[in-house]
């Protein structure tokens, strides 16, 4: 199943949490989930509601002439809140590359055990909203490009092994994971961890259930390229499941370890990143994968050159953040973010 959250405007009566509808399988058409008011509804009581979903998209991918248009500016993040937004870093070469530039090793704990944070999710941007920031705070965009992959799960016991929690995952997604990394250094001197420099998150349109992506959703990792581009110029492609160090269902276990998950958290993947060559063969340019965040192409400049040469995100920059399946067909839809300084 496909399915997406229609946004709240003037003249709708939308609540904040915004309208289900469902998607066809070729992101051409939505159809209202009438029996069901919101995502979070239906995550609440999934066992109930994944049957009901299901007749719904049969109904709408069998008969061409049913539904309307489907419209990605009307969207909202399919969850415009949520009860939790957990990111993780399971992509360790992203964490080796940070490490390097300092001039330190990777504690050998952090092979075993996931690295997390619990982020701001009262409220997330649309899709293709604004990142609104001041410039001298230092703008980054993250998928999950941070791009990152995201999994949406239902309820969770705590202490659930990953088997167990990997059963739990309801639907994928992607996210752009915005960063300010002017403010970052400074809030993380406090040792109390990020706050202001990660403000809200923006989502893709669409999130899917498991079994649209075939085979290349295998052991709770998504093996497709994630795509982002920089001002229309394609900025990296990283497959996002390559060296996926933790799986989803294992960053669901971590954090279950001390607590019940709530039906309707999104937990993400961290910056999705590959293994590759030097700074002159890893960018799209010299034939490798490229980023899914300025800040890895800024610690490799550090890393061979001394000092990062490619700047921060500006004001009129738009980043695009997609994922094809191996047709090349748009599984989420797009992230399309540009940067306003003045507001």
């Amino acid at each position: 199943m496909k399915l997406a959250t229609l946004r709240q405007h003037n003249n709708t009566p939308f609540g904040r949490d915004g309208r289900l509808v469902m998607i066809s399988r070729d992101l051409s058409r939505c159809l209202f989930c009438d029996e069901i008011a919101t995502l979070q509804d239906a995550l609440d009581n999934w066992v109930n509601s994944e049957p009901i979903l299901q007749n719904i998209y049969k109904k709408l991918n069998d008969d061409d002439g049913v539904g309307m248009p489907f419209v990605v500016k009307d969207c909202h993040s399919p969850l415009p809140r949520a009860y939790g937004w957990v990111d993780g870093s399971a992509y360790l070469n992203h964490v080796e590359l940070v490490r390097k530039t300092r001039n330190s090793q990777v504690p050998e704990s952090f092979y075993d055990d996931p690295l997390m944070y619990q982020g701001g999710s009262d409220s997330f941007i649309a899709p293709t909203d604004d990142i609104l920031a001041q410039p001298e705070w230092g703008i980054d965009f993250e998928a999950e490009v941070e791009a990152e992959v995201v999994v949406v799960s239902t309820d969770i016991k705590q202490g659930a092994s990953p088997d167990v929690a990997g059963g739990a995952i309801a639907l994928i997604g992607l996210v752009n994971d915005v960063s300010l990394c002017g403010l970052i250094p400074n809030e993380l001197a406090k040792g109390f961890g990020f706050l202001q420099s990660k403000p809200a998150s923006a989502f893709s349109p669409v999130f899917v259930t498991p079994d649209e992506l075939g085979d290349t959703w295998v052991d709770n990792k998504v093996h497709l390229p994630l795509n982002v581009q920089l001002n229309n110029k394609l900025f990296g492609c990283p497959n996002a499941g390559v060296d996926m160090t933790f799986d989803f269902a294992r960053l669901l276990s971590h954090l279950a370890k001390t607590r019940d998950i709530q039906a309707g958290t999104i937990v993400g993947s961290g910056t999705v990143s590959n293994k590759q060559g030097n700074l002159y063969g890893s960018s799209v340019e010299n034939g490798g994968v490229g980023y899914c965040c300025l800040v890895e192409v800024r610690m490799y400049e550090t890393i061979e050159t001394g000092s990062p040469r490619t700047p921060f995100m500006d004001d009129g920059d738009t980043v695009k953040i997609y994922m094809n399946d191996k047709d090349g067909n748009s599984i989420f839809g797009e992230i399309v973010n540009t940067v306003k300084t003045e507001f």
